[in-house]
């Protein structure tokens, strides 16, 4: 005789497609607005070390005249990390964005996963640092979230907005997952996603496959987002 098991007995085998977080209206950011939030959360994403936590009052005050929106979030972040203490927000942050593959802080990881097409979203990186009159020199790769939109804040460039646009899928997951955890920096990640356009059905379903499925783990039939760019004497 068959029976069908009840389902807290059985040993799973299939999981839910997870849900996303519902598409963000973008807040009404003019240009210098927009800067700022790249840069606060820019500066907010990186790792909070001591200076990290000696800039908070600064940080804090920047956001002063934001939409509600925006500020709301990254002021409850920052009083949020305040509260926790130093070591806390430390072993959070490598907890969340270096061990979880859905969290990561550099941008073609999404597209690429680990392929040997990684290398290539890379050098379009540099190349779009240089288009713009700019070159990357940092200890981090050129995808890196926080040098990507300290790039957007400090150039004002349309390059700037080309890579964020290409890579706004790995935007979204990142939220996606952060907010999923329940996550503090998942404030920050909002106010960035508040200040890009609103994404499309298409982009949505994108999102949801890699929210499902992960990064390629394939580089056949496997394209880059991002344009070529022509390279401009650096500043």
């Amino acid at each position: 005789m068959s029976s069908v098991l009840p389902i807290r007995e059985r040993a799973g085998r299939v999981t839910p497609r997870r849900p996303l977080p519902d598409a963000l209206t973008p807040a009404p950011l003019s240009p210098p607005q927009r800067r700022t939030v790249h840069m606060i959360a820019s500066l907010l994403l990186d790792y909070p070390d001591a200076a990290w936590f000696d800039r908070v009052p600064v940080v804090r005050a920047h956001t002063v005249g934001l939409p509600a929106a925006v500020e709301e979030p990254l002021l409850r972040f920052l009083e949020s990390a305040v509260q926790a203490g130093e070591a806390q927000v430390q072993r959070e942050y490598v907890t969340t964005f270096d061990l979880k593959r859905k969290c990561s802080l550099y941008l073609s990881y999404y597209a690429t996963g680990d392929t040997r097409r990684r290398g290539t979203a890379l050098v379009t990186f540099r190349e779009a640092y240089r288009a713009a009159g700019w070159e990357f020199d940092a200890a981090e790769l050129p995808d890196y979230l926080p040098a990507v939109l300290e790039f957007s804040a400090r150039s004002a460039s349309p390059v700037a907005d080309a890579v964020l646009a290409a890579h706004r899928e790995g935007v979204e997951v990142l939220r996606a997952a952060l907010e999923s955890m329940d996550s503090r920096w998942a404030d920050v990640v909002r106010a960035v996603t508040l200040s890009l356009p609103k994404v499309d059905q298409a982009m949505r379903e994108r999102v949801l496959s890699l929210v499902n499925e992960g990064p390629p783990a394939e580089t056949v039939g496997l394209s880059l987002p991002m344009p070529a760019f022509r390279t401009r004497e650096p500043r």
